[in-house]
């Protein structure tokens, strides 16, 4: 497939966008505890949806996946479970810090761990080095992490002059959260590190997704959905963590009446119509979170070489998304003008970025 880096950046775009908006659908949910409604978006956003659309736009999809090497099929969901483990901290860390700083610092270190870590594996770091556009793709990455200090810069701002006492509104249900910098910050940096293993469960899964090339070609198909049969077992991994945890919790709080419409505070009914709206913004939510990897696995595909930045671009158009998202939801409302002025500095410097490294990518192209 012949590379085309401004189509990859549009793409891994579109991905950010649907990440930094998979949690707005929260908002919408009334009286269901977090592990109710955090297990529905999964079994939307980790088994229904993308086993939906590989059986539809991949040929043999079974086939594929059986003729899978066993270690290639483990290493992949091993990754994708390590993930899943980065994205329970995530929901938490986005509930402390609200969607424009809990994103900003889980995905900036999420970044440069998923971006650099890869290609240094590989034993290819020193040679991407050494070459103009890897220079200048490296840049970017820089520049990415600049954005993060700056960012983080900001929410502290924020928290002393909010002093802590104003909830905030981005992502829990019914618009109820708490803003608490420092937990918020361990919480995001570690989901961060962990949310970078989802790139790496793709590496190990490149197997499959050379057999779903080849497949696609032999059926004149286009060579942008073969990474989504590998999208599938690292999501497997995802959903196992989660599904654990969620489990343990249901057990504990005894929680489980309310997927049958039990209200989370009392013993009385939800009623049919409420229990289903629930049930919709969850599966709302998990089909946005899907999209995320839907779209970021096309981008890939036209990277070229250096599909290792495609990382780096689908975080920072996450990081990007996100920060307007928290305008719109006036998160930062309230703080100085000094405040909001580092906050957007870290904006511009995330924008730069994703430049930066869609430049480097279009001179290797050339």
């Amino acid at each position: 497939m012949n590379p085309n880096p401004f189509l990859g950046v549009l793409f891994h775009w579109t991905g950010g966008l649907s990440a930094a908006s998979c949690y707005l659908p929260f908002r919408g949910i009334r009286q269901w505890s977090w592990e109710i409604y955090w297990l529905v978006q999964g079994c939307f956003s980790w088994i229904v949806a993308p086993l939906l659309l590989a059986a539809l736009l991949v040929p043999e999809l079974g086939r594929i996946l059986h003729s899978a090497d066993s270690s290639t099929i483990f290493y992949a969901w091993f990754w994708g479970a390590m993930w899943g483990i980065g994205g329970l901290l995530f929901g938490l860390g986005v509930r402390y810090l609200g969607i424009a700083l809990g994103y900003t610092i889980a995905l900036g270190f999420s970044t440069a761990f998923g971006t650099l870590v890869p290609p240094l594996f590989a034993g290819q770091l020193a040679a991407i080095a050494a070459e103009r556009a890897g220079q200048v793709i490296l840049l970017g990455v820089a520049v990415c992490l600049a954005a993060i200090v700056v960012s983080g810069i900001a929410g502290h701002m924020k928290e002393r002059e909010l002093a802590g006492a104003r909830a905030n509104e981005a992502a829990s249900p019914g618009g109820r959260g708490e803003f608490a910098f420092s937990r918020g910050i361990v919480i995001a940096s570690f989901a961060g590190i962990m949310g970078a293993c989802f790139d790496y469960g793709l590496a190990a899964g490149k197997p499959i997704s050379d057999a779903a090339r080849d497949t696609l070609a032999a059926h004149s198909r286009s060579g942008l959905w073969q990474s989504l049969p590998a999208l599938v077992v690292v999501l497997w991994g995802g959903f196992t963590t989660n599904a654990l945890w969620c489990g343990g919790l249901l057990l504990r709080n005894r929680s489980a009446s309310q997927f049958l419409g039990r209200s989370a505070d009392s013993d009385t009914s939800l009623g049919p119509r409420r229990t289903l709206l629930n049930y919709a913004f969850a599966a709302l939510a998990g089909l946005l979170w899907y999209f995320q990897f839907f779209f970021y696995s096309m981008g890939q595909t036209k990277m070229g070489r250096y599909d290792f930045s495609s990382w780096t671009l689908h975080m920072a158009g996450t990081i990007l998304f996100a920060t307007l998202w928290g305008a719109v939801l006036h998160e930062w409302s309230g703080t100085s003008r000094k405040t909001r002025s580092t906050g957007a500095l870290g904006f511009a410097l995330l924008v730069a970025s994703t430049l930066v490294v869609g430049y480097g990518n279009y001179l290797k192209s050339r």
